[in-house]
């Protein structure tokens, strides 16, 4: 059976991680994601150290089932190719900053003159408009602005990082969600639309639950005492005998008393809502108990006990994980070189057919004739532009 997105091709100028994340999931779902980079140096993160099969590690991460097209889109020669691709194409996405399509004449109005039915994607840090829309920035930068940094650390320490991109995999995700309703939409109206992404807004997406609590009692969240990032005994994290840690997550009544019953405490179980003295005492005791036994004591302990835990993993130990195992997320991903390559799989499970598919990331501009070929264009015409760099 095909894949889902089989038969869509989206013409992808995204380079580093947030784009690139997020055409990397259609393009695991099937789309045809035609990666359009510049012939000399291609994404930036091609170069990024550690290498793995020649490349940097970061791109092979983020680039699987795409083609390469090497196009100078300074070059008048240049822009007349995407030109000419967006003419057949269903998708583009780019990652610039407001304002920069439109100076090259690529912009969203120019190539919905040549195909009505385009879907035009921009990413960037915080939209097409509004006070910041020419700042720059990086994921820091916008989950500092969006109140996520602000709540995520301990009671009285600083502002801790998270350990993986909030914004620029937030971000990423909504390029995939937004371009798939556009082209829902497009079947009803026949026409493309543009889409404008702001990692900003989806991290304050991202921040509901916390909102709807201020917004009920006017209380700005402290970070460490936020009821879910560190304010009950129950749902938190404790330290094991080995060095280990363990999460749980009592937040209902009954897994609260199974986990005071597999701590031996059942006289702790009664409390529902303590005052924050009494919760404090709480989380104290059972930071005391968890010390008692290590990691792989209290997993085996906790595992039949109905209780909501689990153990703090390293990556290692995830991708040996026997859940994360049966549901395919770990994907080994074949490159150029021959090198396989052991990364996440796609999050998307369908009833029937193949889910998804493992092609080799890229090398830059490994697929440029191919492409120029099928647009039309003459095995002279091609050579002529590799000769003017405008291709490679």
């Amino acid at each position: 059976m095909p894949l889902l997105l089989e038969g869509i091709t989206i013409l992808d100028l995204t380079r580093l991680l947030p784009g690139p994340y997020g055409t990397m999931l259609l393009a695991d779902l099937g789309a045809e994601v035609v990666k359009v980079e510049e012939p000399e140096v291609g994404d930036y993160a091609r170069e990024f150290s550690p290498s793995v099969g020649g490349e940097g590690a970061l791109f092979q991460a983020v680039n699987r089932n795409k083609k390469s097209l090497a196009l100078d889109l300074k070059a008048e020669a240049g822009k007349a190719v995407l030109r000419r691709l967006c003419a057949t194409a269903d998708v583009v996405v780019e990652q610039f900053r407001p304002g920069v399509m439109d100076r090259l004449g690529l912009g969203f109005e120019s190539l919905r003159a040549i195909n009505p039915r385009l879907v035009y994607c921009a990413l960037t840090g915080y939209g097409q408009d509004g006070p910041y829309r020419d700042r720059v920035g990086h994921d820091i930068n916008y989950i500092a602005s969006g109140g996520i940094l602000g709540i995520t650390g301990t009671e009285g320490g600083p502002p801790v990082l998270p350990g993986v991109q909030i914004a620029d995999l937030s971000g990423g995700m909504m390029v995939g969600f937004g371009i798939v309703a556009a082209l829902l939409a497009r079947e009803r109206t026949g026409e493309g639309r543009f889409v404008d992404v702001a990692m900003l807004d989806t991290v304050v997406s991202w921040l509901s639950l916390p909102a709807a609590v201020f917004g009920a009692n006017g209380e700005v969240p402290k970070r460490g005492r936020f009821f879910l990032s560190g304010g009950l005994p129950g749902y938190q994290v404790y330290e094991t005998k080995d060095g280990g840690y363990i999460t749980v997550g009592a937040l209902e009544a009954k897994f609260w008393r199974n986990l005071c019953l597999a701590l031996g405490r059942e006289d702790l179980a009664p409390f529902a809502e303590p005052d924050e003295a009494k919760g404090r005492a709480i989380q104290a005791e059972l930071a005391r108990i968890f010390k008692t036994r290590t990691r792989a004591e209290w997993v085996e302990r906790l595992s039949d006990a109905e209780v909501c835990f689990a153990p703090v993993n390293d990556l290692a130990e995830t991708f040996a994980d026997p859940q994360v195992l049966h549901r395919g997320m770990v994907a080994e991903v074949p490159l150029p070189d021959g090198t396989i390559m052991a990364l996440p799989g796609t999050p998307v499970h369908l009833s029937s057919g193949s889910r998804t598919r493992h092609e080799p990331p890229p090398a830059l501009g490994q697929h440029t004739g191919a492409i120029l070929l099928r647009a039309g264009y003459s095995a002279e015409e091609i050579a002529a532009m590799r000769a003017a760099k405008v291709i490679r």
